[in-house]
């Protein structure tokens, strides 16, 4: 499913402490960073109209079968790692779904697979103004996030609706007070940007926009993509450091080269 937001209708989800962060201002007066979110919410005015955010998402049913994500009905696996280190839980999104069922046992889990994105002029059309442009930049990357933030909760509440009884605001949503987690490709529970690709095969991320590098980087720069899961003990993670045996098991699962994934897993090397 695709969904159009006005601008006006995610900058009430912008989690403004990021925005804070990416100019330095953590830390300084309030009176600073009251000012700077002045401008940043007339900018946003002024764009009210000319430009939108967009969300894609799909719900499958899924099984998990080991470390894999099975799609059921699409021939599609999502591999993926398991924290390796001493001292960790050994975790790994995949604990979050139920696993290959037998004929004792039914169907019982999904999965959702979202991206996250903004009209490109947001990111290009500033370049005659290097202040506008940052910050129409920076705001673009909030707003990314804003449509994530406000999909998830749509999703959450009515699409899928096993939250259909929850009542959050905003801060509570950035405490992430919700039930279930929005685990975000490149994040650390889900390092390996390469899974874009395979995001990709199943929302088509051209619908709103998004095209992939061959390193599996989104353009525009303001988009995000990942999973959504429901279990309610479903929680966030470092993945961490791994070992070369979980490397080519990964790569095995991938159907990829070793040395080809190594490239996208280096800082987890």
């Amino acid at each position: 499913m695709k969904i159009v937001f006005e601008l006006s209708e995610i900058t009430p989800y912008i989690n403004w402490a990021y925005f804070y962060h990416a100019w330095g201002m953590l830390g300084k007066p309030d009176a600073e960073r009251r000012k700077l979110r002045q401008e940043a919410e007339e900018a946003l005015g002024r764009c009210e109209g000319h430009y939108r955010a967009y969300a894609l998402f799909q719900l499958f049913d899924a099984m998990s079968d080991g470390d894999d994500i099975v799609i059921a009905g699409e021939d599609t696996r999502i591999p993926l790692l398991r924290q390796q280190q001493a001292g960790s839980e050994f975790l790994c999104l995949a604990d979050f779904i139920s696993p290959l069922p037998s004929s004792h046992s039914p169907l019982t889990s999904r999965v959702g697979i979202f991206a996250t994105s903004v009209s490109g002029g947001l990111e290009a059309d500033f370049g005659a103004d290097p202040y506008q442009k940052m910050m129409m930049q920076l705001l673009a990357d909030r707003l990314a996030e804003a449509a994530a933030e406000r999909m998830h909760e749509q999703v959450r509440k009515h699409y899928w609706g096993y939250a259909h009884g929850e009542h959050l605001s905003v801060a509570e949503m950035h405490q992430e007070k919700f039930v279930g987690i929005r685990p975000a490709v490149g994040y650390p529970s889900l390092p390996d940007t390469s899974l874009n690709f395979v995001i990709d095969s199943l929302l088509d991320f051209s619908q709103i926009g998004i095209r992939l590098t061959e390193h599996g980087a989104m353009r525009p720069h303001a988009s995000v993509s990942g999973l959504m899961l429901a279990h309610p003990e479903a929680r966030y993670f470092s993945v961490g450091k791994i070992g070369e045996d979980q490397l080519r098991d990964y790569a095995r699962r991938r159907g990829l080269p070793v040395e080809y994934l190594r490239r996208f897993l280096a800082a987890n090397l």
